[in-house]
């Protein structure tokens, strides 16, 4: 009598069955890739999960590398209060103004605080200054959004603009200096490192007299705070993650 042959067929359907697992989940893996879930959602969701959950600072440590909006904001009362007393303590406060605004602060210094007559080349006491103000930026670090440097020059006559480019270089070579020195001091991820000339073309007073002109003559920074619960959070790393996915299109 013949034995009847045994088969191996009984095992293959888990094979099959493994390779549809697989694939299904291939297929959730790039469905949630695609997605974009909505915060509102989001939160929604995280506070059913855990009601006595802060959600906003949870959401705004996702987007903000672990610092809340809270923090930021407090970060930046702090570099005010810390650059207010130091411009007061260091005799700087005739030659250099303060102001805390939404979002930023923003310290106006005289010319001369980093520059001779003419020239872009920073002075040695206006290399303490800087020195001095990059501590409390680098405490602030993390909650700062960007750093604008910007250079400004006074009309020398007030019926007759500036040479063009003797006025554009003077501005810009000014703010880029300020800005290099700052970099150099690693106090700040250099892509938020900005430097704008604007020549005479922003001035804060006539240009008159002798004094108005001085006024005119200046070097600003604008440092801004990160915007976690603004439309695009913190705009520099949105910026750089858009030109990526377009790059890779």
């Amino acid at each position: 009598m013949k034995k009847k042959k045994g088969g191996s067929g009984g095992a293959n359907w888990m094979d099959t069955y493994g390779d549809m697992v697989t694939l299904l989940l291939c297929f959730f893996v790039m469905l949630y890739s695609m997605s974009n879930m909505d915060k509102n959602k989001w939160i929604a969701l995280v506070a059913s999960l855990n009601p006595s959950q802060n959600i906003e600072e949870v959401v705004n440590q996702e987007q903000g590398g672990g610092v809340t909006q809270t923090e930021i904001d407090q970060n930046m009362d702090e570099l005010y209060q810390t650059l207010s007393q130091y411009i007061a303590e260091s005799g700087l406060s005739d030659k250099a103004s303060l102001t805390r605004g939404s979002g930023y602060v923003f310290v106006s210094f005289d010319d001369t605080v980093f520059f001779d007559g003419d020239s872009y080349v920073l002075r040695e006491d206006g290399k303490k200054v800087l020195d001095q103000i990059a501590l409390p930026l680098s405490e602030a670090g993390e909650s700062i959004n960007e750093i604008r440097v910007l250079g400004h020059t006074a009309q020398m006559v007030p019926d007759r603009p500036n040479n063009v480019e003797a006025d554009r270089f003077l501005a810009s070579n000014r703010a880029t200096m300020v800005t290099i020195y700052l970099q150099e001091k690693n106090i700040i991820d250099p892509a938020r490192l900005v430097s704008v000339g604007y020549g005479q073309w922003r001035p804060v007073a006539e240009n008159d007299t002798s004094a108005d002109r001085e006024k005119n003559r200046r070097v600003e920074l604008v440092v801004s705070g990160l915007q976690l619960d603004g439309e695009y959070g913190d705009s520099i790393t949105q910026y750089y993650t858009m030109r990526s996915e377009q790059a890779n299109e």
